[in-house]
């Protein structure tokens, strides 16, 4: 049992350039700054690839939670996606789609499918609790990316 979240941004800037911003580790940390969002690869590269895993520490819910993801599919400038190899979740999956709409715009896709552990109740927790409040991160964190692919 798990929720899909799905949103949807178009962007007035090439696919290519809005997918190296999604890669870039600083512009993630930065799109969620107020809870002290931070983003550590394996390699040290500030911009991810196949392959690489990434640890995420924040503040949600009052607490100080870490999340690592690896980089499992990379089609540049058209896709790529992490999956959680440790963690609070039972499991997450994010896939990152960029289609070309002609014209220098771009329609960028955050899809994630997340599940809690504790059977019954982590399914409620996660509808009731988690998806809206991961739904609002992925808002956040699209805007961000717009206006920076936009100036």
């Amino acid at each position: 049992m798990h929720a899909l979240i799905e949103v949807v941004t178009e962007i007035d800037a090439a696919s290519d350039v809005v997918f190296g911003l999604e890669l870039d580790m600083d512009v993630h940390a930065a799109s969620l700054a107020a809870s002290g969002e931070t983003a550590t690869t394996s390699t040290g590269r500030r911009r991810v690839e196949l392959g690489d895993e990434v640890t995420f520490r924040a503040r949600h819910f009052g607490r100080v939670w870490r999340m690592t993801s690896r980089i499992t599919a990379y089609e540049p400038p058209r896709r790529f996606t992490d999956e959680q190899v440790r963690g609070p979740f039972r499991a997450l999956r994010h896939e990152h789609l960029f289609d070309d709409l002609g014209g220098g715009r771009t329609r960028m896709t955050d899809r994630m499918a997340v599940s809690a552990p504790l059977g019954p109740v982590g399914f409620l927790v996660t509808r009731v609790l988690l998806a809206p409040y991961l739904r609002r991160l992925l808002q956040q964190r699209a805007a961000h990316v717009k206006r920076l692919a936009e100036a």
